[in-house]
């Protein structure tokens, strides 16, 4: 069995414990913690129980906080896949965005994702999915925009008469209100009859 990584000796376990009621990170928390039981001379296992991690996950605590010090214990974010197009091909593609589609040579009269990868398939050999593709064009800080469907019989005279709101139920009715007593509009509960 091979010995175990030696913690760092510049903080006490107290000084973890400290800096774990000030920080906000609660994994970060449970990391410190945990090491502090090793500093106080707990074995590995404890430490791991505590934290509730195997001990592979503790070793590998350890290492970090070695190596960074409590700001090593962060939680950090995992590195995502490096883009799949470099700058000069970003700015292309964004320069064909601009453009927009010619019908003749390209086929379509507005790009859509599939088309944009068929495009860079063309242009630079690379084959990309339209869901990678869309996540680089919305980081490129372009969105889909779409016009609102019109129906071809649709007449702008016939939008305006489905516009007008109809009148109150009382005033279709047609009948006089007794003397004394008017209409008022309460918010959220309707019209209601109150005495003038």
């Amino acid at each position: 069995m091979a010995a175990a990584i030696g913690v760092r000796t510049d903080y006490t376990s107290a000084d973890l414990r400290r800096l774990a009621r000030r920080c906000g990170d609660a994994e970060q928390v449970r990391r410190m913690l945990a090491l502090a039981v090793i500093l106080d001379g707990g074995s590995r296992s404890e430490a791991a129980r505590v934290a509730g991690v195997t001990l592979q996950i503790v070793r590998d605590w350890v290492l970090r906080f070695n190596e960074d010090g409590p700001e090593g214990l962060a939680t950090r974010k995992a590195p995502c896949r490096a883009s799949i197009l470099n700058d000069e091909q970003r700015a292309r593609l964004a320069g064909q965005v601009e453009a927009g589609p010619i019908p003749a040579a390209h086929g379509v009269v507005r790009w859509r994702l599939v088309d944009l990868t068929q495009w860079i398939w063309d242009e630079f050999g690379l084959s990309v999915t339209r869901f990678t593709l869309g996540r680089e064009l919305r980081a490129m800080g372009y969105r889909k925009l779409t016009a609102r469907p019109r129906h071809h019989g649709q007449r702008g005279e016939d939008i305006a008469d489905f516009k007008k709101a109809s009148p109150p139920a009382w005033q279709r009715s047609g009948k006089r209100l007794p003397r004394g007593l008017r209409w008022c509009r309460q918010f959220g509960q309707g019209d209601k009859l109150i005495p003038t």
